[in-house]
């Protein structure tokens, strides 16, 4: 299966783990919970799936990588206590409580989370030593006297032994009581996250075309050689910063990510292609709908590499222009809901200034509890946390608005009115962004009519989360016209009124 397809089934299992009677039992015993054990080629992002999961089903999570673990840290270390049996002193061993045990505890008492997520990657890569421990865990749910917390479901992963000389088969008895989940690099399954993560346009126009180089490990002379989900995930960041502080690339930088050479060459050549067509084609003046004949003429006679990173340079403006749109969207969503509380208490209670900058202050400082509990719990994602921020910071520039006046409406409509007119200016961008999106209809029909250009494009808007929540928010007529089937008017129009709700003080 894919890595998205084994993101569900992980939720899944979860869900129906943590079902519960009427009485609070487990309807699955928690004995009979079966730990996931996940194994796929490294870097395919068995990682990253479980703390989305973990921000998605707001539960507690715990990472581990076993290889780095000895027995004493996995176990506890031994001590010697005294118990008395039938009468006689008998001195008997025990263990500390286990390292991995005890942070899952600290989860629970930080954040006061009672389900969550134990990781444990490369578990069947463990030293001799520990192998016997970690069989026994899986098995029983215990490592020395101590056993994980009911509530917390154990997900492992590991790597085939093609890719790891150090993995050992599990025993059938083991075998037998786990969950087996065997993930395979899938481009198409990557893609999606790749472009909610703002992966670079380069990367994506590459792999589009040479999917076939999207994963590959390899044997040569010189050792193995590979370009994996993780690194072109590591060398979109690379890439983008490099960019920013107008840093020259060069194939040393490919390489220190993608150490295949024949495929950190190919790229390194596509990549000044791509900057050369970001010159050539004018990407804000597309967006803008300044295009002329000249321009949609040279579209349509590129080869089909050059077309495919023209969609990508047009979708990677795009995806930023939705991802601020949305941001502030959501930003100013979640202050408003604050303020309102702010105005109920101005006219039920007649709260002065002062009052209301403390009452702001308390707003405040909740998010930001509530902010540190999330991280606790690893599970916060980082846009929400960034969310989160962005609302503490204008809470916190309320704050420093309002005077200690005796009249607290007059301080809250100040308030008020700083607010409508960031509504305003952020309606006004959604209308822009949604007119960049009508322009860029326009070339590429212009340009390549309704052929395999236009639908790569659709199918771009359709699988990015940013582009297609703004698209369900704002709409796009375009959109519709080529695709009627994929989104549905309704919705369009329900969310238009809760947005209009959500946003009046």
């Amino acid at each position: 299966m894919t890595i998205l397809e084994a993101k569900e089934v992980i939720k899944n299992t979860v869900r129906i783990y943590l079902e519960t009677d009427e009485l609070g039992d487990f309807l699955i015993p928690y004995m009979k919970q079966r730990p996931i054990f996940m194994i796929g080629a490294p870097g395919i992002g068995k990682t990253a799936i479980m703390e989305q999961i973990a921000s998605e089903m707001d539960i507690g999570l715990v990472s581990y990588s076993m290889t780095h673990h000895t027995r004493q840290s996995a176990i506890g270390l031994p001590f010697i206590t005294t118990e008395v049996y039938n009468g006689q002193e008998m001195r008997v061993s025990r263990y500390t409580m286990s390292e991995i045990i005890a942070s899952v505890y600290d989860v629970i008492e930080r954040t006061g989370k009672q389900n969550g997520i134990l990781f444990l990657d490369e578990i069947n890569c463990v030293s001799e030593t520990l192998s016997p421990a970690i069989l026994q865990f899986l098995q029983y749910k215990t490592f020395g006297n101590v056993s994980l917390p009911q509530g917390w479901i154990i997900v492992s992963a590991g790597n085939p032994p093609e890719y790891n000389k150090s993995v050992k088969d599990f025993d059938i008895a083991t075998r037998d009581r786990l969950k087996y989940i065997y993930v395979e690099e899938n481009f198409e399954a990557w893609r999606k996250y790749a472009y909610d993560r703002s992966v670079h346009g380069a990367i994506m126009a590459f792999l589009e075309v040479n999917k076939s180089w999207f994963y590959v490990i390899r044997t040569t002379v010189d050792g193995q050689v590979f370009a994996t989900a993780r690194g072109w995930e590591d060398l979109s960041y690379a890439l983008k910063l490099y960019e920013k502080k107008e840093i020259p690339v060069g194939t040393n930088l490919i390489l220190q990510y993608i150490t295949d050479p024949d495929i950190a060459r190919k790229f390194m050549a596509f990549y000044a292609l791509f900057k050369k067509y970001q010159e050539d084609y004018r990407i804000e003046d597309i967006l803008m709908g300044k295009f002329d004949e000249t321009l949609s003429q040279k579209a349509a006679a590129a080869a089909f590499d050059e077309r495919i990173a023209l969609i990508e340079m047009i979708e990677e403006a795009l995806r930023a222009a939705f991802q601020t749109a949305l941001e502030t969207q959501a930003l100013l969503e979640e202050t408003a809901g604050q303020l309102r509380l702010v105005k109920k208490a101005v006219q039920e209670k007649k709260i002065t200034g002062i009052q209301m900058k403390e009452m702001l202050s308390q707003c405040v400082q909740e998010r930001e509890e509530h902010i540190k509990l999330k991280q606790k719990a690893n599970s916060l994602s980082a846009e929400d946390r960034r969310r989160e921020k962005q609302v503490c910071r204008l809470l916190s520039d309320y704050h420093a608005l309002v005077k200690d006046a005796v009249d607290g409406k007059k301080e809250f409509d100040r308030l008020k009115k700083d607010f409508n007119a960031r509504a305003k200016k952020q309606a006004q961008a959604m209308n822009d962004t949604g007119t960049k999106l009508e322009n860029t209809f326009a070339f590429l029909e212009k340009a390549f009519g309704t052929g395999q250009e236009l639908t790569y494009f659709l199918t771009i808007l359709t699988s990015g989360s940013a582009s297609s929540q703004f698209i369900a928010r704002h709409g796009s007529e375009a959109y519709y016209r080529f695709n009627k089937t994929l989104l549905v008017y309704d919705v369009h129009e329900q969310l238009k009124e809760t947005i209009k709700a959500e946003l009046s003080l």
